[in-house]
């Protein structure tokens, strides 16, 4: 079978290269040519076309389709649905801050999670996505919306910690000098909380910023939110964040979906408040996104303003972040499964 040849770091390339008694020069020169969104090997103009012609026998270039789009009219955040040979699709969001453009990229197509809020975990997860495929999402988003991507954020559909080895190839893809040289500081990877993973991540001294979805202080409460909580506890994800911050020096920023009646009483922001005290961390307040298919609703502006004003008192470090993208498909799934419906198709 033809292998993904855009997923191989250059040392594969190299050692590809090097038995096929090729010139060492030419796995950086296919490499560089990759990393600019190369989609066949005929558009590599400076390799010979007989070996052309023996890497299109051996490997293929992932290439996603633009399947639809949406402009948010009140502040221009563009959400693209990619379309893969195999026929998933996935979403990425291009949002503009005064820091610079952040692309919101997907991990998998779907996901098995489960958390009680999120679209895209209606109906599990088909399939992990390829570290070329988390690239070509970047670069193709940079492309389509002719806006400079400075910040990648993996925060779309999937769980990006579920996908492990795939998502630590596309880091050093995306961060190498030869492609979108995007530096590990401005990367945000948003997890559920899969602690050994983030103990994985400590131990590589993977400098990026890690966003915990917490989005409930006590077990009781994250639990009903998210089911990766009973399997591993509140303390021990706590705890694995702890060993990323003294080992990293990289904060930890925990994100928290104001939801009403669930989680956003006096008593959660105590608890709350609590917990994240002395721990170097911020925290980002969200105004959750409501999903049709779910039966959770966003906090009321003044439940939202109660509770940060409990939170200022405390000395809690947090932000309550701008919601982009409210008059569009803007939760991560929306838009996939709203194309998948009006098509007929099943998500698996």
């Amino acid at each position: 079978m033809k292998k993904d040849i855009a997923s191989m770091l250059l040392p594969e390339l190299e050692g590809h290269f090097a038995a096929a008694g090729e010139p060492a020069y030419r796995a950086p020169q296919v490499f560089m040519w990759l990393r600019r969104g190369a989609g066949s090997f005929e558009e590599m103009s400076n390799i010979p076309e007989k070996l052309r012609g023996e890497l299109h026998g051996s490997f293929y270039i992932t290439k996603p389709s633009l399947l639809d789009k949406q402009i948010s009219a009140r502040d221009g955040t563009v959400k693209y649905l990619w379309g893969y040979g195999d026929g998933v699709a996935v979403e990425s969001v291009v949002m503009e801050y005064a820091h610079g453009n952040t692309v919101c990229i997907s991990t998998q197509a779907g996901c098995r999670m489960g958390c009680a809020f999120c679209a895209s975990a209606i109906g599990g997860l088909t399939r992990n996505l390829t570290a070329s495929e988390m690239e070509a999402q970047v670069f193709h988003s940079q492309r389509e919306s002719e806006k400079t991507i400075s910040n990648v954020v993996l925060m779309g559909i999937g769980e990006p910690l579920d996908n492990f080895d795939n998502v630590m190839s596309f880091l050093e893809l995306v961060n190498h000098p030869s492609g979108m040289n995007i530096g590990m500081r401005h990367i945000s990877l948003s997890t559920c909380g899969l602690v050994e993973n983030i103990d994985k991540l400590a131990d590589r001294d993977v400098k990026l910023t890690l966003s915990v979805s917490l989005h409930g202080p006590d077990d009781e409460t994250r639990s009903r939110l998210m089911p990766i909580n009973e399997t591993t506890g509140l303390d021990r994800l706590l705890r694995s964040c702890g060993d990323y911050f003294k080992k990293t020096g990289r904060r930890i920023s925990y994100e928290y979906a104001m939801i009403d009646g669930v989680n956003d009483s006096q008593r959660h922001a105590e608890l709350l408040a609590s917990i994240l005290r002395n721990t170097g961390s911020h925290l980002n307040i969200i105004l959750l996104n409501n999903v049709p298919e779910r039966p959770l609703r966003s906090s009321s502006p003044e439940s939202v303003r109660a509770f940060t004003k409990f939170l200022r008192q405390k000395g809690v470090n947090f932000t309550v972040r701008r919601r982009l993208g409210g008059d569009i498909d803007a939760s991560c799934g929306q838009l996939r499964r709203r194309v998948s419906a009006s098509s007929g198709e099943e998500q698996k």
